[in-house]
């Protein structure tokens, strides 16, 4: 049975439309003008028990109003949402103490107190019994590293601190299902690959289901086999990831190490010249074709190295924010080999 189940879900919105200046203000006492933004509109889609899945989109694409309905925050216009089996916006208590939502630009934690004391006001929250919060926090420690910022004041942490430390004070209570908000939004590159570990580590060892949302690709290529892509309110694909790359980017990028230069000619026999400097170049191949390819290289030029690697997965996406639309992608130009 699926964990999260939607169906043609919408949220509507009726926003008041205010022209500038003075003059603008007063014809607004007279005259308002509205309009009608369809945040989500008419999505379905269900996930399973443990798995990850990605919820992509461009800014104003609807997944942040999503997750808000998903975690009871907001009350759906139309269509049907059922959590572990609850009506999120139902609010109830048993399926509040289940869940957990961060949201990379917002806090919990109290400002100037030690992180440590909002971690008890969550005990007494969700009513953890203290040994389960005594075990579960001891976890969260040695997974996050927390053991020197539980007692400092929070607004002395630096960010990713305070990431760390929000993580733990969602997860106290051992949520079923995560709902994750641009959790790595502002974090150094160290810091998003140990936050993307840790939820890697936390699915694993609770079977916890995730939704994920954010704009650095290298979290949900980490974390996701399945991706949901949402604009405009509206589901343009569901499926698998590494299926989507296959099938929007029929093709590979070969990058070339040369012994000594060769003139451009000579390199577009092999594939399409997509970069190029004097000892370094840039190809890109069909992706069935990229072995034989590579070994071609190897055996007809002066190559010093050579590596195969798939084509940038924010190219891609942002191919199908810039269309609306998944259709093959297929460059002109490439070779017959």
């Amino acid at each position: 049975m699926s964990q999260i189940e939607v169906a043609n879900l919408a949220k509507y919105y009726y926003v008041h439309q205010k022209e500038p200046g003075l003059a603008g203000s007063l014809r607004s006492f007279v005259r308002r003008k509205y309009t009608d933004v369809r945040a989500v509109d008419g999505i379905t889609f269900a996930i399973e028990p443990g798995e990850i899945v990605g919820f992509l989109g461009p800014n104003g694409a609807g997944k942040t109003t999503t997750l808000k309905v998903l975690s009871g925050l907001l009350y759906p216009t139309s269509g049907r949402a059922t959590v572990l089996g609850y009506v999120p916006h139902h609010r109830a208590k048993e399926y509040l103490k289940r869940i957990t939502l961060v949201m990379g630009q917002k806090q919990q934690l109290i400002w100037d107190l030690p992180a440590m004391e909002t971690f008890l006001v969550n005990q007494a929250v969700y009513e953890v019994e203290s040994a389960q919060f005594a075990t579960t926090l001891a976890e969260l420690t040695e997974m996050l590293e927390l053991a020197p910022l539980l007692k400092k004041q929070v607004r002395k942490l630096s960010l990713g601190e305070r990431m760390k430390c929000e993580l733990a004070a969602a997860l106290l209570h051992r949520p079923q299902v995560l709902f994750l908000d641009e959790p790595t939004i502002g974090l150094d590159v160290n810091m998003q690959a140990n936050v993307r570990q840790f939820v890697a580590d936390y699915n694993r060892r609770y079977g916890a289901t995730v939704i994920l949302t954010s704009h650095y690709m290298a979290d949900v290529t980490a974390l996701c086999k399945r991706i949901i892509i949402i604009d405009k309110g509206k589901i343009l694909y569901d499926g698998d990831l590494p299926a989507l790359i296959a099938r929007l980017s029929p093709y590979k990028v070969v990058k070339v190490t040369l012994a000594e230069p060769l003139a451009d000619g000579r390199l577009a026999a092999y594939g399409q010249v997509q970069a190029r400097s004097d000892l370094e170049a840039e190809l890109l191949v069909p992706r069935e074709s990229t072995s034989q390819v590579a070994a071609r290289l190897l055996m007809d030029l002066p190559v010093a190295d050579v590596t195969i690697q798939e084509p940038p997965i924010e190219t891609i996406i942002g191919q199908i924010f810039t269309r609306g639309t998944v259709t093959n992608q297929t460059p002109k130009g490439l070779p017959d080999l």
